[in-house]
């Protein structure tokens, strides 16, 4: 019985990758595994093994999608969308053009961003510099927050923060919002977003970004804030975990939290912290380890500002970590009359 023809649209996404890498020689495919990550790899080669029978005139079928599609995509970058289609239709037809170039959008989707993430904050603040605050506020809600909160070390006020408060205020986005974002990542990616963005950003995306910023400027940001919406200011606080938070945490919690900091890391996070929080670490270690502690601190010389940061930065993630586990309950208001009963 001869095997069934398969239609590459009965074909997924992750199987057609397969087919390709099985059509490519094993160099070429062998290249091609060294710029995917490990769970993509896993996913290819999975299917790649259960790979039987199938006919030529799908792997054939599969082999033209992805020249259209790489080809497709080498005028979108030289000229635009517009470029592409009319440049696809004299070598494939209308209609075909038109079905590729629908399957780039589709492919490419926020793939923009992918070269905004790549930018450093200084190239990142200068593109948008010249864009209206809420486009900047979206484009920067969808980057990571270590490279978001770079970003906002470059901006200067009064434009910061007017771009902090849209973050925090992002609800559902406008088509005609979406339709600026498109041409402002086009302008540098040569890609068009879909029209499939929902809710983001808001207090928890801000929250997450200057939680990444050193003391100072986030502190700076929140007084800003302040004056802009004190409600909103507030809920950030409320979801932002800063080191001297840690002076409000249980005992109970505090002593759990001691037992899984790295030692050098716990010194250099308190070389610059106020007595009171030093007293509460002191009053939740043993008297050995408190004097250690404190003898160490003492002889300490002078260290990188960045070193200290990078220490409690890592002491932060580890109490995130705990109380995200049930071990360990936050005072996430900050306040020193909290009730636990």
């Amino acid at each position: 019985m001869p095997p069934r023809e398969i239609k590459t649209v009965d074909v997924t996404g992750v199987q057609k990758a397969a087919l390709l890498m099985i059509a490519l020689n094993v160099e070429n495919a062998a290249e091609v595994f060294k710029h995917l990550d490990a769970a993509e790899i896993e996913m290819i080669s999975t299917e790649i093994s259960k790979v039987r029978n199938i006919p030529s005139q799908t792997v054939d079928a599969v082999m033209e999608e992805f020249y259209g599609m790489v080809t497709a995509r080498e005028y979108v970058l030289e000229g635009g969308l517009e470029y592409a289609r009319a440049v696809l239709e004299k070598s494939f037809g209308i209609n075909r053009a038109v079905e590729i170039i629908e399957k780039v959008k589709n492919l490419t989707t926020l793939r923009g961003f992918d070269v905004l993430k790549k930018a450093d904050s200084a190239q990142l603040i200068s593109f948008l510099s010249k864009e209206h605050p809420q486009t900047i506020a979206l484009i920067l809600s969808h980057l990571h927050p270590d490279q978001t909160a770079s970003a906002l070390k470059e901006l200067q006020e009064p434009l910061r923060s007017d771009v902090v408060f849209r973050i925090a205020t992002l609800g559902k986005i406008s088509p005609q919002t979406l339709k600026q974002i498109e041409k402002v990542v086009d302008d540098m990616a040569g890609f068009s977003m879909s029209q499939s963005l929902s809710k983001i950003g808001g207090t928890k995306s801000l929250a997450a970004i200057l939680n990444r910023t050193n003391v100072s400027l986030s502190k700076e940001i929140l007084t800003g804030l302040e004056q802009k919406d004190a409600d909103v200011a507030g809920e950030v606080k409320r979801l932002m975990f800063l080191f001297d938070d840690i002076v409000n945490i249980q005992d109970k919690d505090i002593q759990k939290i001691l037992r899984e900091v790295d030692r050098k890391d716990l010194a250099l996070s308190l070389k610059i912290a106020d007595d009171k929080l030093r007293q509460k670490i002191f009053a939740n270690m043993s008297e050995r380890a408190s004097d250690l502690l404190k003898e160490e601190l003492q002889y300490m010389g002078m260290v990188k500002l960045k070193e200290v940061e990078a220490a409690q930065a890592k002491i932060i993630d580890l109490i995130k970590a705990l109380e995200e586990s049930g071990e360990i309950a936050l005072n996430m208001r900050g306040g020193s009359d909290e009730i636990y009963v």
